[in-house]
């Protein structure tokens, strides 16, 4: 099934997205993480189009979608749910799979709690939702959340060079030769854009109340008990195979995967994941 690129108008913003396959399919949103963009789904897509209507957009502040300045929009994980929620409504997506990864998760999980009765079955790929999956990666940004100086802002830029977006992108993977360089380059070229530090810089901060979050999301699992596939790439260094394994304890029937790979498993087992969703959804959507 071909890919389509199109933009829409979400309330005066101009959100880019990937489509593929028959609308009359059961819908996959497509949800991408930092700092990447909907064309870290460019291998995954072909896979899951012959069955399903698959939907990718790009988050404010990510890839080709509008980037207004930080004084037009404020960059939290609340808005950027509510642009997604709204978009979903604009091009027509009643019901729908969430495949969530990495930031994509708390925006995907902000959508299920306000509106679960769209969700039709959850796939997180390395999208953490338990703080027994955050590892000591995250020792920087958590001291900026509580001490928010300049000089504790300024010791998170690192996170938005190209040395760790190779780092990223290859830590955990077998053979790095087999990473494309074209995802990464993508995001390293959204990255440089002007003004784009600040408004990573912003998510990074906002990321406390997604750990905040995690205990209405854990209630909203146990109550509503959507099928969930959990695949993670398994040599993730920033969520940790725990966080996986935790989904099982709200979701007994979640099925939790793991691929020999880092945090974008896509870029070395998109063929294993798609499989794997394709099964998955098959029997509980399909």
């Amino acid at each position: 099934m071909p890919v389509t690129f199109k933009t829409a108008d979400v309330d005066g913003l101009k959100l880019f997205y990937r489509e593929a396959g028959n609308p009359e399919h059961p819908t996959v949103l497509l949800l991408h993480g930092f700092p990447s963009a909907s064309h870290m789904f460019r291998d995954l897509i072909p896979e899951l189009a012959d069955d399903f209507h698959v939907v990718a957009p790009d988050l404010p502040g990510f890839g080709m979608t509008e980037q207004p300045g930080r004084d037009q929009f404020a960059y939290t994980f609340e808005n950027i749910a509510d642009v997604v929620g709204r978009f979903t409504e604009v091009v027509g997506l009643d019901t729908f799979a969430l495949y969530v990864f990495d930031y994509g998760a708390p925006v995907g999980s902000r959508l299920a709690v306000k509106h679960p009765e769209k969700i039709t079955a959850i796939i997180t790929q390395n999208g953490n939702t338990y703080v027994e999956g955050v590892s000591e990666a995250f020792a920087p940004v958590q001291a900026y959340w509580n001490d928010p100086s300049q000089a504790n802002r300024d010791a998170l830029r690192g996170f938005l060079v190209p040395e760790t977006t190779l780092f990223q992108y290859t830590h955990g993977v077998s053979d790095p030769a087999s990473v494309s360089p074209d995802g990464r380059n993508l995001d390293d070229f959204y990255l440089a854009r002007p003004g784009n530090d600040e408004i990573q810089l912003d998510l990074l901060f906002d990321y406390q109340t997604n750990v905040a979050l995690y205990g209405t999301i854990q209630a909203y699992l146990r109550e509503h008990q959507p099928p969930v596939l959990a695949i993670w790439g398994k040599n993730d260094p920033f969520f940790v195979p725990p966080g996986a394994e935790a989904f099982k304890r709200d979701v007994p029937s979640a099925d939790v995967r793991f691929v020999d790979s880092g945090h974008f498993a896509l870029e070395t087992h998109a063929s294993e994941i798609g499989a794997a969703m394709r099964d998955f959804l098959g029997r509980h959507i399909g």
